[in-house]
């Protein structure tokens, strides 16, 4: 039983933990700076929680389907709609405020636009602060710009140092080696892979191409192993 609490190896190189550390702070910097220019520094600091947890995502994890950019205006955009409804008509209450927090998730699932970042948006925009309440409804603005800014760093950041990003859910898996058999009938494609993740019907933050290009570059590693096995037997 303690084994399972064991954590997994992280498979990437320090170079690129840097890479997305500096990107994180830059675009969390950056989105709370221009929304307390426009709706002040209070306001701004209220939302610096759920910013950097989306940071994370965005900036270290950018191919996960939870980081894609609809996923985080959508998330944002459900859970400051619901929290202030709720706000309105339950008032503002630890309960209305967990209440906001799970009627958001049950919305971004429908709208496949989940994010867990979102969550503590609708909490603090539950339990906001003087400045916050005092906007109302206007207090979509800078949830939304807060939002929109850490998405613009994001693209922006990725693809300046060679992240691609947002990933599409259709596009395809990157081309195969040229030692791999691309006519194999049985071969699992990513449609295979999408049927068998709605089968099991759990969340998953990666995409059908991803999984698809794993099984691709492992066959590929397996298949010169194999072969290096073969060749060293003959010697």
């Amino acid at each position: 039983m303690l084994a399972r609490w064991k954590p997994a190896a992280i498979n990437t190189r320090p170079s690129e933990w840097s890479r997305a550390a500096i990107g994180m702070a830059l675009g969390t910097l950056f989105s709370v700076w221009l929304c307390s220019r426009v709706f002040g520094m209070e306001v701004a600091l209220h939302l610096i929680g759920p910013l950097g947890a989306s940071a994370v995502l965005l900036f270290a994890v950018s191919s996960g389907a939870l980081a894609q950019p609809w996923s985080i205006l959508g998330g944002y955009l459900c859970a400051a709609v619901l929290a202030l409804l709720v706000a309105h008509v339950l008032g503002r209450t630890l309960g209305s405020a967990c209440l906001a927090a799970g009627m958001s998730l049950v919305l971004m699932c429908w709208l496949r636009c989940l994010h867990p970042p979102a969550g503590a948006v609708a909490l603090t925009m539950v339990l906001a602060d003087p400045a916050t309440i005092a906007l109302d409804w206007l207090a979509l603005g800078p949830v939304m710009l807060a939002a929109l800014c850490l998405l613009l760093s994001a693209l922006a950041y990725n693809n300046l140092t060679r992240i691609r990003y947002p990933k599409g859910q259709s596009e395809p898996a990157t081309k195969l080696p040229a030692d791999h058999p691309s006519t194999d009938a049985l071969a699992i494609t990513a449609a295979d892979l999408k049927l068998a993740l709605d089968e099991m019907q759990e969340f998953f933050d990666v995409t059908p191409q991803d999984l698809e290009q794993l099984i691709h570059a492992s066959e590929a590693h397996a298949r010169r192993r194999s072969i290096g096995e073969v060749l060293a037997s003959r010697v």
